[in-house]
């Protein structure tokens, strides 16, 4: 029975061995994605899985020990807020303040063309319209207007 044990202990070793290397990736994997969500504190507008810094370099580990633990995703990344304030993530909140960098830009653009249209309609309202041409019918009657007219100039 000692060596069936045995047999059944070193097959276990042999596969943790061979699924951990795929285990190690795929937490990796996903501490680089969380890190991708985050600013450097240091290096303004780099992501911590791009930022050369030492303390990216902390966060990146932290990140990985806590997807160790069992933490998930969001639990990570309130935890940087809690520590760094909203200004640590890549990408503002869609709530309160940060709401307004997602909707500001479209209101930007619907509010400028509100203006052009405008514009347009009230440079079209003012614009004078074309005189009409002569009547044949009073061509007659203005001739001896026109021919002193072009007299006098």
């Amino acid at each position: 029975m000692g060596a069936r044990l045995g047999g059944i202990l070193l097959l276990a070793l042999l596969a943790w061995g061979l699924v951990s290397p795929a285990l190690a990736d795929d937490l990796d994997d996903r501490a680089r994605a969380i890190a991708k969500k985050l600013q450097c504190p240091v290096c303004q507008t780099i992501s911590v899985a791009d930022s050369p810094s030492d303390l990216a370099a902390q966060m990146r580990a932290i990140i990985r020990q806590k997807l160790a633990e069992g933490w998930t995703e969001e639990q990570i990344i309130n935890y940087f807020v809690e520590r760094y304030g909203d200004g640590v993530l890549l990408e503002p909140p869609r709530q309160g303040f940060g709401l307004l960098a997602w909707v500001g830009p479209a209101v930007g653009v619907l509010l400028g063309l509100g203006i052009i249209f405008g514009a347009v309609r009230a440079w079209r309202r003012t614009r004078p319209e074309a005189e009409p041409a002569l009547d044949p019918a009073d061509e007659g009657r203005y001739a001896p207007e026109l021919e002193q007219a072009v007299r006098d100039v």
